[in-house]
């Protein structure tokens, strides 16, 4: 069975951009555009394909701020702050790099690169093992026999990874039912509200005890008084929340074609261009290193 490593290409400019520019470190290439985030994103993915023995590179992306979670709720990521300009240049520049190493990019407008994910994920696994590099861990519930989830977690090479096995050790529910963890917590970064008043250890135990959100609906006249009220009082943004927190993994992708479209890794020639072409010298001092 091939693997295939799928890339989130926005979790890792994102992460290699603040992780440098903390510091005023921009890479600027002669033109002056910085590319301290595509460096890292470059150097991060080659790592990946030889921690993953990867045989096809995937790399996926937001195209937009807007989505159709949005159309469920407009406070959405509505909060977070517009990028920084000396990262703006670089999502274009990534996913042209990306394209030029013969990593298949895909982003499809209205959804999120998450969506997409899940969709390659759930739709390749038959056939392929999947591992998915990202940050966000929201992916954890679409873990299955042959989908890994790594997050980042340190440098370009230190992971926590999950397989279902440790997912269920550590959770004793099944990945899918983070989706009803989640809407009970809600999310601060992402900007829905769950239920005030129930964190992650609360969430945890409603649904080890009642399987599901719905679960704990229907009996949620065995709860303690300060339980039912909260959740009687945020029904509504209950149900809002889960919505959001479900990654769709029915993104309209032409899965055989993607397939077709499938690059193997190319060979050290080719990211020598690539590093010259792009002037990615930080990436050409690393290749040596990996």
């Amino acid at each position: 069975m091939e693997n295939i490593l799928i890339v989130d290409g926005m979790a890792l400019l994102f992460r290699h951009f603040f992780a440098t520019s903390l510091h005023g470190n921009f890479m600027k290439n002669s033109e002056g555009i910085p590319t301290n985030g595509v460096q890292g994103f470059v150097k991060h993915t080659l790592s990946a394909i030889k921690d993953t023995n990867a045989d096809h590179v995937i790399v996926c992306w937001d195209m937009g701020a807007k989505t159709f979670r949005n159309d469920i709720d407009e406070n959405y990521k509505a909060h977070r702050p517009a990028p920084q300009e000396e990262l703006v240049p670089q999502f274009e520049m990534a996913q042209s790099v990306s394209k030029a190493l013969g990593f298949l990019n895909i982003g499809v407008h209205h959804f999120e690169a998450d969506d997409v994910i899940g969709t390659l994920a759930k739709r390749l696994d038959n056939n392929y093992h999947i591992t998915v590099i990202s940050g966000d861990r929201d992916l954890l519930q679409i873990l299955d026999e042959h989908i890994e989830v790594w997050l980042i977690k340190k440098g370009f090479n230190i992971y926590n990874k999950y397989d279902t096995d440790r997912f269920k050790d550590e959770y004793q529910l099944d990945p899918i039912q983070l989706i009803d963890i989640k809407a009970f917590m809600g999310d601060t970064a992402d900007g829905y509200p769950g239920v005030k008043g129930i964190g992650e250890k609360t969430a945890l135990k409603l649904i080890q005890n009642y399987h599901s959100v719905r679960g704990v609906l229907q009996s949620i006249h065995e709860l303690p008084k300060g339980q039912k009220n909260k959740i009687n009082d945020a029904r509504k943004a209950l149900d809002i929340s889960l919505q959001l927190a479900e990654i769709h993994t029915e993104v309209p992708l032409n899965i055989d074609e993607i397939v077709s479209h499938m690059p193997y890794i190319g060979d050290n020639n080719v990211l020598m261009d690539v590093c010259a072409e792009y002037e990615l010298n930080s990436v050409y001092r690393f290749i040596n290193t990996i």
